[in-house]
């Protein structure tokens, strides 16, 4: 390179092709960056709408029953889905289909095993048994030692949160949750291939629509008549759609930018917002273990998430 009279060297200009991509660069890393906060936003909203809902679906449990709930819940958020995404029938290949079926079974699966596992043990014993599947899955997905030290730390936070609940457990109630949990897991998996083969949210409504079917005559033999009254519906109705419609479609949206694995300990938040939900609806009250162990849980998840985005 050439010096000045300081005996200094001037750099040689970059040319205009380099800076074209280096700024091309700048802007990709940027709207991708911009993207996993989108993406982490869209989960946290789920889980918000999530745990509130199912704070309403706890008022709704003496009027309908566990199964009924979630025939209600299923049924109404199909055909919410239905008529906004409209998806298309034709032009999917076999697997596509494979992978709907799945998914639909995953999410009636998932709905009632852990209804029917609330309906037994308390709450917060049976998030926190059903949080291991998607625990066990953000280590077993995840190439870094790190992930082993959020998911300890988001496993250790659960644990506390629900120590109360495990004097005297049920253990049919125990293993609704666990099994409810491996669905979880599964769940995320399918949701995120079903994301990727389906436009929008077209392939979580033809899922929905399959688990509604499946839920439908349990629901009926279980709660009978009382499906039809119309307070029953209604609060139906909103569960449906702030537990089943809008989390499930944020999920699925945020799935096909953050990995399995950072999704997966992110959902360490849900025994958080439960507690949340649970003290302003419910009028729960909040102990000082129960406070720690939200504050261990958002660490997890906040830790997590920034370790995904680091090496994303």
């Amino acid at each position: 390179m050439p010096a000045d009279h300081g005996g200094l060297p001037h750099p040689i200009p970059s040319s205009p092709e380099v800076l074209t991509a280096e700024a091309q660069a700048g802007t990709a890393g940027a709207a991708g960056a911009r993207g996993r906060i989108g993406s982490v936003a869209l989960v946290i909203g789920g889980i918000v709408s999530l745990q509130f809902g199912a704070s309403v679906a706890v008022l709704l449990f003496p009027r309908a029953g566990a199964l009924g709930v979630v025939t209600l819940r299923l049924v109404v958020a199909s055909l919410v889905l239905l008529l906004v995404c409209r998806p298309k029938v034709r032009g999917h290949a076999r697997g596509d289909w494979a992978t709907v079926l799945a998914f639909g079974i995953a999410l009636a699966g998932m709905n009632s095993l852990f209804y029917e596992a609330i309906d037994r043990i308390p709450l917060g014993a049976a998030v926190t048994l059903e949080f291991l599947g998607p625990l066990i899955l953000s280590v077993a997905t995840s190439r870094r030692l790190l992930s082993l030290v959020w998911a300890s730390l988001a496993l250790g936070g659960v644990v506390l949160l629900g120590r109360e609940g495990f004097d005297g457990l049920n253990l049919a109630g125990a293993g609704f949750a666990l099994a409810a949990g491996g669905l979880w897991a599964a769940y995320i998996l399918l949701s995120a291939r079903t994301g990727q083969r389906f436009p929008q949210a077209d392939g979580l409504a033809l899922a929905m629509t399959v688990a509604a079917l499946l839920s439908l005559p349990l629901g009926i033999v279980s709660a009978g008549s009382a499906l039809l009254n119309p307070v029953t519906l209604g609060l139906g109705a909103a569960v449906a759609l702030m537990s089943s419609v809008l989390p499930y479609t944020l999920e699925l949206l945020a799935l096909r930018k953050l990995p399995a694995s950072g999704f997966a300990v992110m959902m360490s938040l849900e025994p958080a917002a439960a507690a949340t939900a649970g003290f302003l609806v419910l009028h729960q009250a909040l102990g000082w273990a129960e406070v720690l162990a939200i504050g261990l849980v958002v660490i997890a998840s906040v830790g997590a998430v920034r370790s995904a985005a680091a090496h994303g």
